[in-house]
């Protein structure tokens, strides 16, 4: 019986090559060193990893060194026993093997390694580690600016990496969806510092590398921020179209969760076009489909949409509708669940709960709660929607006219800050 090679398959596992596109890429370097187009079939590549092959043929194997960047002994190859020829004498036939039918000398190395780097999957994993240490920033609030540039950075590394390395489709597929997730995040830090034409400028790019990563969970997480970005520049029509878009999305069929959020951004687009009843169906949809999800593996960035958010997004719609009671009920359920590394969220939706209290005329509760939502924002945040939710509660309560002492402090107070 012969041995699997399992070097072989160790390599394959790490550049992310299957074996049908093992095959495919082999016979392109055929073709570029002879002319001629390849005959390697997936079958020839699992002999290959079955051992029942142990040397394959030397057009054959230089191809195959060159394109996964490895010695044939590397690789787990056994050289066949044959007379030993001198250095120079192998070296010669190496060259001359090596020559095209044009005559053309083709730049391979006597180990059959390429000259430019292969991207493998430990590359797209010490991307990804970088990309969720920028997620874990944003959430713990260390300043949206700071998050947008890291974000942008490491999206450029990783769009010159494929520019100037090999990699397996699969590889660039992941590398593609990895670079549309984390220039995703940097058009939310813009969001987040309401800037929605510099998020704008951002998601035109995700779109891109989403589109060419062909990853449904992907172009969803763009148009998430799409229907934001449209909804923070007063288009809510725009926003409603995009929230059709997740809730037809392939990945919202597959996941309710997926389907909860694509329905919540449409309640809330809704709510404030004034469309009341398709609003109040909306939000009944999105509480249904969250009541199917199950914990499973997603990606870092939908992590946040807990039973903490929806409660959230539901208070933003009621908000848009004008019932604050209600809105003030589902942010006391928001502050009571959210986690606490979400800094940045549980000052926001303290804020918006000072806003949905001086609404309602509670007057002094209004300005305790944003004080404390001041409080625990770091200084350096740069949370755009934060300031602007405490300057909306500035001025209901500048409104008011109230000489409460209580409140004359806070108008004063809050004024260096807002």
């Amino acid at each position: 019986m012969p041995e699997e090679n399992q070097r072989l398959a160790d390599r394959m596992e790490q550049l992310g090559f299957k074996q049908a596109e093992l095959a495919r890429q082999v016979n392109t370097e055929i073709e570029l060193l002879t002319g001629q187009p390849g005959k390697v079939l997936d079958s020839d590549v699992r002999r290959w990893l079955r051992g029942e092959t142990r040397w394959p043929q030397d057009r054959i194997r230089l191809c195959l060194e060159r394109v996964l960047s490895a010695s044939a002994e590397d690789l787990g190859f056994v050289p066949r026993k044959k007379r030993t020829a001198p250095p120079e004498e192998d070296s010669v036939h190496r060259r001359r093997f090596l020559t095209t039918a044009s005559g053309t000398i083709l730049a391979v190395g006597t180990t059959g390694t390429s000259d430019h780097r292969r991207l493998g999957i430990n590359d797209v994993r010490r991307f990804h580690q970088d990309y969720v240490a920028i997620v874990r920033q944003d959430a713990a609030g260390r300043g949206s600016k700071q998050v947008e540039n890291l974000a942008v950075e490491l999206a450029s590394r990783i769009q010159s990496a494929l520019a100037l390395s090999a990699a397996s489709t699969r590889v660039r597929d992941m590398l593609h969806r990895l670079a549309a997730d984390v220039i995703s995040s940097a058009a939310f830090a813009s969001i987040d510092a309401s800037a929605p034409q510099r998020a704008r400028a951002h998601l035109d790019k995700a779109l891109t590398f989403a589109g060419l990563s062909r990853d449904s969970e992907a172009m969803y997480h763009v148009w998430n921020h799409m229907t934001l970005t449209s909804s923070q520049r007063e288009n809510h029509a725009e926003a409603v179209a995009g929230a059709e878009v997740m809730k037809r999305s392939s990945v919202a069929r597959r996941d309710p969760l997926y389907a909860s959020l694509g329905h919540m951004r449409n309640a809330n687009g809704l709510a404030r076009l004034r469309r009341r009843s398709e609003a109040l169906r909306a939000l009944n949809d999105a509480e249904r489909a969250f009541a199917r999800t199950t914990d499973q593996q997603r990606p870092e960035w939908i992590r946040f949409f807990d039973g903490s958010e929806l409660d959230a997004l539901a208070s933003y719609m009621w908000t848009a509708l004008g019932d604050h009671g209600r809105a003030e009920y589902c942010l006391h359920r928001t502050l009571a669940a959210i986690p606490d590394d979400m800094v940045r969220n549980r000052a926001l939706y303290t804020a918006h709960l000072a806003l949905a209290q001086a609404r309602q005329e509670e007057l002094e509760l209004a300005c305790a709660t944003g004080r404390q939502a001041y409080m625990m924002l770091p200084s350096s945040s740069g949370s755009g929607r934060t300031a602007n939710t405490l300057a909306a509660t500035r001025k209901v309560l500048v409104a008011s006219g109230s000489k409460a002492p209580e409140v004359a402090e806070w108008i004063e107070e809050s004024a260096e800050w807002i």
